[in-house]
């Protein structure tokens, strides 16, 4: 099961709620077998910066932070898994730019960071491409297409 905590602090129209959210989370979940709690945070582009800086140390507001939690299990009571921060207008203005439909690219950053969250990378080449080809599977099973069509033209 999973206990989702949505965290809006965006004032921007239009944005995913719990039942669009939902379901994207649990496709990108079900291989835990376990149950996992997270919180998915929507900001705008200030707070998304300012995490941005703090965490990764670059001073821009990006698409999709991923926060695992790093507690021993044999510490908490909850599934706790971690926390996923969306910054709303970067990912309408990607969106925009890359011609892609908006909930297409909502589901894709929600499951790109829900990946993250399970521990899969993209920083070397061989993690890149078992994670992009999972999101690729998961995406097609939601009837959307390749998020990565364009990088390959």
């Amino acid at each position: 099961m999973l206990e989702l905590d949505l965290q809006i602090a965006s004032e921007a129209p239009g944005l995913p709620d719990e039942a669009q959210l939902r379901p994207w989370c649990e496709l990108a979940l079900r291989q835990r077998k376990n149950d996992s709690e997270l919180t998915i945070r929507l900001v705008d582009e200030p707070e998304g910066r300012e995490l941005n800086r703090t965490w990764r140390h670059k001073d821009y507001a990006t698409n999709v932070l991923s926060f695992p939690a790093d507690v021993p299990d044999e510490l908490l009571d909850i599934p706790l898994l971690g926390d996923l921060v969306i910054c709303v207008p970067v990912v309408e203005r990607e969106a925009a730019e890359q011609g892609k439909e908006p909930a297409a690219h909502w589901a894709h950053l929600v499951i790109h960071g829900c990946l993250h969250l399970l521990g899969y990378d993209h920083i070397e080449d061989d993690e890149a491409e078992e994670m992009e080809a999972l999101e690729r599977q998961l995406l097609a099973e939601l009837g959307y297409p390749d998020p990565y069509a364009a990088d390959e033209e």
